[in-house]
């Protein structure tokens, strides 16, 4: 079984544990950075104005991918929402259930078949799980299966860029949006993991070639944007061939 860093890391917080250790995370630009695990634990005070309107947004049933700790789908329960908690993790799974949220699926989401939602909600960088560019667009048409007719992609990503730009990163040969990411916790390492950043353009122009309509919402200073988009509507049969 492979270890999981961050379902630790996140137990320890649940459970106030005197011997938390930092959560490390290798990144594949040579950077190692510790995550603050408390993230995972927010509260409606402490959303940033990016996720008050994301989550305004929502609609209907909403998948909540990659749910971590659960504190999107709290606040959506608490405003009387269907929300299932999606996560990988079964240890994150497990905080999310002491935590109260109620609906909870421990699945991959490109496993996750069979079931119908109207918003598929994927926040703090959520849509990372895609890993690369051609993920994304694997992403894309996996979530076209579970959605509802009146459907919505609800997500934030990140221009990453400013890495190569600013700090004088090498850039690497492929995409400079794809990452590998490997978590590390009390000393443990887990398993090294694709992730993906997008910019504006690039995301616009797989979503339209995939059959994506695509509002870019809102953009703060940190070169984060908030990006809603819905399939585009299928062309009528012309009844007069």
């Amino acid at each position: 079984m492979e270890y999981d860093p961050y379902g630790d890391a996140l137990l320890a917080v649940y459970h106030q544990s005197p011997n938390r250790q930092p959560l490390y995370l290798h990144t594949s630009y040579g950077d190692t950075d510790e995550m603050p695990v408390d993230v995972f634990f927010r509260t409606e005070d402490d959303f940033s104005e990016l996720e008050h309107i994301a989550l305004a947004l929502c609609d209907g049933h909403v998948l909540d991918v990659g749910a971590g700790a659960g504190a999107h789908a709290l606040y959506l329960q608490s405003k009387n929402f269907a929300v299932t908690g999606l996560e990988i993790s079964s240890l994150a799974a497990g905080v999310m259930q002491q935590r109260g949220v109620h609906d909870i699926l421990q699945a991959d989401f490109f496993e996750h078949k069979n079931a119908t939602y109207d918003t598929l909600l994927f926040l703090m960088n959520g849509i990372g799980i895609a890993g690369t560019l051609a993920g994304f667009r694997a992403l894309l048409q996996h979530s076209k299966t579970l959605l509802s007719d009146r459907g919505q992609l609800l997500f934030d990503t990140s221009d990453i860029s400013y890495l190569y730009n600013d700090f004088e990163i090498e850039r690497p040969a492929h995409y400079f949006g794809e990452i590998n990411y490997q978590y590390e916790y009390d000393g443990q390492m887990g398993t090294e993991f694709p992730w993906l950043y997008l910019d504006q353009q690039t995301l616009i122009t797989i979503a339209n070639e995939e059959g994506w309509v695509v509002q870019i919402l809102f953009e703060d200073d940190h070169d984060q944007y908030l990006v809603r988009m819905e399939p585009k509507p299928k062309e009528p049969d012309n009844l007069f061939l």
